[in-house]
């Protein structure tokens, strides 16, 4: 078997990566990078892996490993990885998780995260409130949730005097807002996250995705002023998302200081760059992505290594999409007993369970998703459906 293309196309806003054989057998996978920026990164990686047999993954990976980065650029060898697995599964007649060595679990526990926008609220006290109960509505009892606050979120803009410093509104990521924040701004910030838990009650965990964008101080200051509430953790303060660094030293004075789970990982590429997060112990949660990581072994190889060093793992996937979903199960199947929950991908319409086959609607019940046996990934597009999804100029992805 050997690869004969690669190809890249834009299906209902969201980028999809197909690996084509001559034997008939195509991987696919899917990840949040927008496709203008994309779409160059995928292809200039085409003539490395064409001739190749994608059964070979790591054969492969070695050729294109060393041309990608952090976030975004890692996502490109990531989402090939993912599609190599994908067609070594499907001619084995496998799922992944057994070439991963083998499922530890039947179920995966997956949170949700809530975003503003889903239902117009804002950043008070009462909204977070609003938040968590919309959360306990949602459809699949999810037991865990996320929401994005601080620096995370438009409250820099929405509260007045948040921090001391410009808010800037049309600055490219990483998220461009940084400075001291008030006590204003830090006891709004207190009183947000303490109204969601208290709606939420101690039958639910919850989580805050914050930043990047705190200084250390006052990152310690959020963090000691919310142990009480017992959070499974709070996400990024520092660095994080599309930072081209990690700062594991900062991290590490942080998180030796509070009781307050501290979490960071998912623009992280590869399994040397969480080396030293890992072991200096400076988290105590990692969220790599496997769309960002390196892909689905190399996210396996880190939450190998984190669970010899006590530290938890909570991998990140909230825009990865339905292969990102299925993706995630697969890998997540297989991992250690530090493993808490992935991120569901929650943002894909529902018209993308009628253009794949594969999943049988919404798959998630009381917070778990059980892991199929289906081949490869476990997901196949129905091209006659996905077609009429296809961004203009893409018309040819199924050919």
């Amino acid at each position: 078997m050997k690869i004969v293309d690669l190809k890249c196309a834009l299906i209902a806003g969201s980028p999809v990566i197909r690996v084509v054989t001559d034997e008939g057998v195509d991987g696919w996978s899917q990840i949040e990078t927008p496709k203008p920026y994309l779409q160059p990164i995928v292809l200039q990686l085409k003539d490395w892996i064409v001739g190749q047999d994608p059964r070979d993954v790591e054969r492969v990976m070695r050729r294109i490993r060393v041309r990608g980065g952090f976030k975004p650029f890692g996502s490109a060898v990531s989402a090939i990885e993912q599609a190599l697995w994908d067609i070594a599964g499907k001619a084995l007649n496998a799922p992944v998780y057994r070439l991963l060595g083998g499922k530890v679990r039947d179920e995966v526990r997956t949170y949700r995260t809530l975003y503003h926008h889903e239902m117009g609220v804002g950043h008070t006290p009462d909204d977070y409130a609003t938040w968590a109960e919309y959360g306990k509505s949602l459809p699949g009892g999810f037991k865990m949730f996320k929401l994005p606050s601080a620096f995370h979120s438009s409250m820099v803009r929405d509260f007045r005097d948040f921090h001391v410093g410009d808010v800037h509104t049309d600055a490219p990521y990483p998220y461009p807002h940084k400075g001291v924040v008030t006590e204003d701004g830090m006891r709004h910030l207190v009183d947000c996250v303490t109204a969601a838990k208290e709606t939420l009650g101690s039958a639910f965990g919850l989580a805050v995705d914050a930043g990047p964008g705190f200084l250390p101080q006052d990152a310690l200051k959020f963090a000691r002023a919310i142990e009480p509430l017992h959070l499974m953790w709070i996400e990024d303060m520092i660095t994080g998302d599309y930072s081209p660094f990690v700062n594991h030293d900062v991290y590490r004075d942080v998180t030796r200081a509070t009781t307050t789970p501290i979490h960071t990982g998912e623009q992280i590429y590869l399994r040397q760059n969480f080396k030293h997060l890992i072991e200096m112990h400076a988290v105590n949660v990692i969220g790599p992505d496997p769309c960002d990581v390196g892909g689905l072994a190399e996210m396996k190889w880190v939450a190998e290594h984190a669970d010899l060093h006590g530290i938890t793992i909570a991998p990140h996937g909230t825009a990865n999409g339905i292969l990102g979903l299925a993706a995630l199960i697969q890998v997540c199947a297989t991992l250690p007993d530090n493993f808490i929950a992935f991120e569901y991908p929650a943002r894909f319409e529902p018209f993308w369970y009628d253009i794949t086959e594969g999943f049988e609607g919404f798959p998630v019940k009381d917070g778990m998703v059980e892991v199929p046996d289906r081949p490869g990934l476990g997901l196949n597009f129905v091209e006659k459906a996905a077609k009429r999804y296809l961004s203009e100029g893409d018309s040819g992805f199924f050919d």
